[in-house]
């Protein structure tokens, strides 16, 4: 997917690094019909896509997203039946999933606004940055929808608790940078200048390491959710199994004899 002409952000791939960037500035980089659904075509792609290692996502000009576009989405959504509208929720909510199925590490990087979809996306992703001017809301109810959009509800207490999310839910109250940080949702906090470096940086490092066993922890991570500690304990065993069939883990076992840096090549 090196080459991906995408229509409605920017994308860009160098050194198996692709970067997905909300380019609607005016607005706060806002969601579209048309881009929520480009997004999940794209994230569905990369779970085929060799030569994508892992993708950074962020929004251009000193915000992350600010959710569905008021004008191109929530109004059109008050004139639709109940097929339309099931039909709108389930594209989003496809989006998460192919977010949470695509095998490469997803890391957001969040300065600004980021709400509604905007902090679903952010919630999706693997690993969170963020700027100390970032302002995170899952703000549903402050438009008469309940909390529960796009698996709130599911996610968001395994990041922060499950009081806390449902503070944040309820109220749709913004969370702070620093709030964030503490309760486990972002990562690390960067300034502004260095926030895109650093989650690129991360980025590079995560594409020089052993790829394949990266995909295996994020699909472990997803689905060790529904399992029980025995469950889990066999599953890891087996995954593990697959992982040392791997020439990544021959070679970081010569790196290791003759003291040197091992090459990994995800395969």
């Amino acid at each position: 997917m090196q080459d991906y002409r995408a229509r409605h952000f920017d994308w860009h791939c160098e050194d198996a690094v692709a970067t997905v960037t909300l380019n609607r500035p005016d607005r706060k980089n806002p969601l579209t019909f048309d881009s929520y659904a480009e997004l999940r075509d794209v994230f569905r792609q990369l779970s085929c896509a060799d030569d994508v290692k892992v993708l950074v996502f962020t929004g251009s000009e000193g915000n992350f997203c600010s959710g569905g576009d008021v004008h191109d989405i929530i109004g059109p959504l008050t004139g639709k039946d109940m097929k339309g509208l099931l039909q709108f929720t389930r594209m989003t909510g496809e989006l998460v999933k192919a977010m949470i199925n695509c095998p490469q590490p997803i890391i957001a990087a969040v300065d600004g606004i980021c709400v509604g979809a905007g902090a679903i996306i952010a919630m999706a992703s693997d690993l969170r940055y963020a700027t100390p001017e970032a302002k995170t809301a899952f703000l549903f109810t402050r438009v008469g929808l309940a909390g529960c959009d796009m698996g709130a509800c599911a996610m968001l207490p395994r990041i922060i608790g499950q009081g806390r999310a449902a503070e944040l839910l309820f109220t749709g109250r913004s969370m702070s940078a620093e709030e964030g940080e503490r309760w486990g949702f972002y990562n690390t906090l960067c300034s502004a200048e260095d926030i895109l470096a650093e989650a690129k940086t991360m980025a590079t490092k995560l594409a020089n390491g052993p790829t394949f066993a990266h995909g295996i922890t994020k699909t472990m991570l997803r689905q060790e959710w529904n399992m029980s500690l025995e469950q889990a304990i066999e599953s890891e065993a087996q995954a593990q199994a697959i992982c040392m069939q791997t020439e990544d883990f021959k070679r970081a076992y010569r790196a290791f004899v003759n003291k040197e840096k091992p090459q990994f090549k995800g395969d």
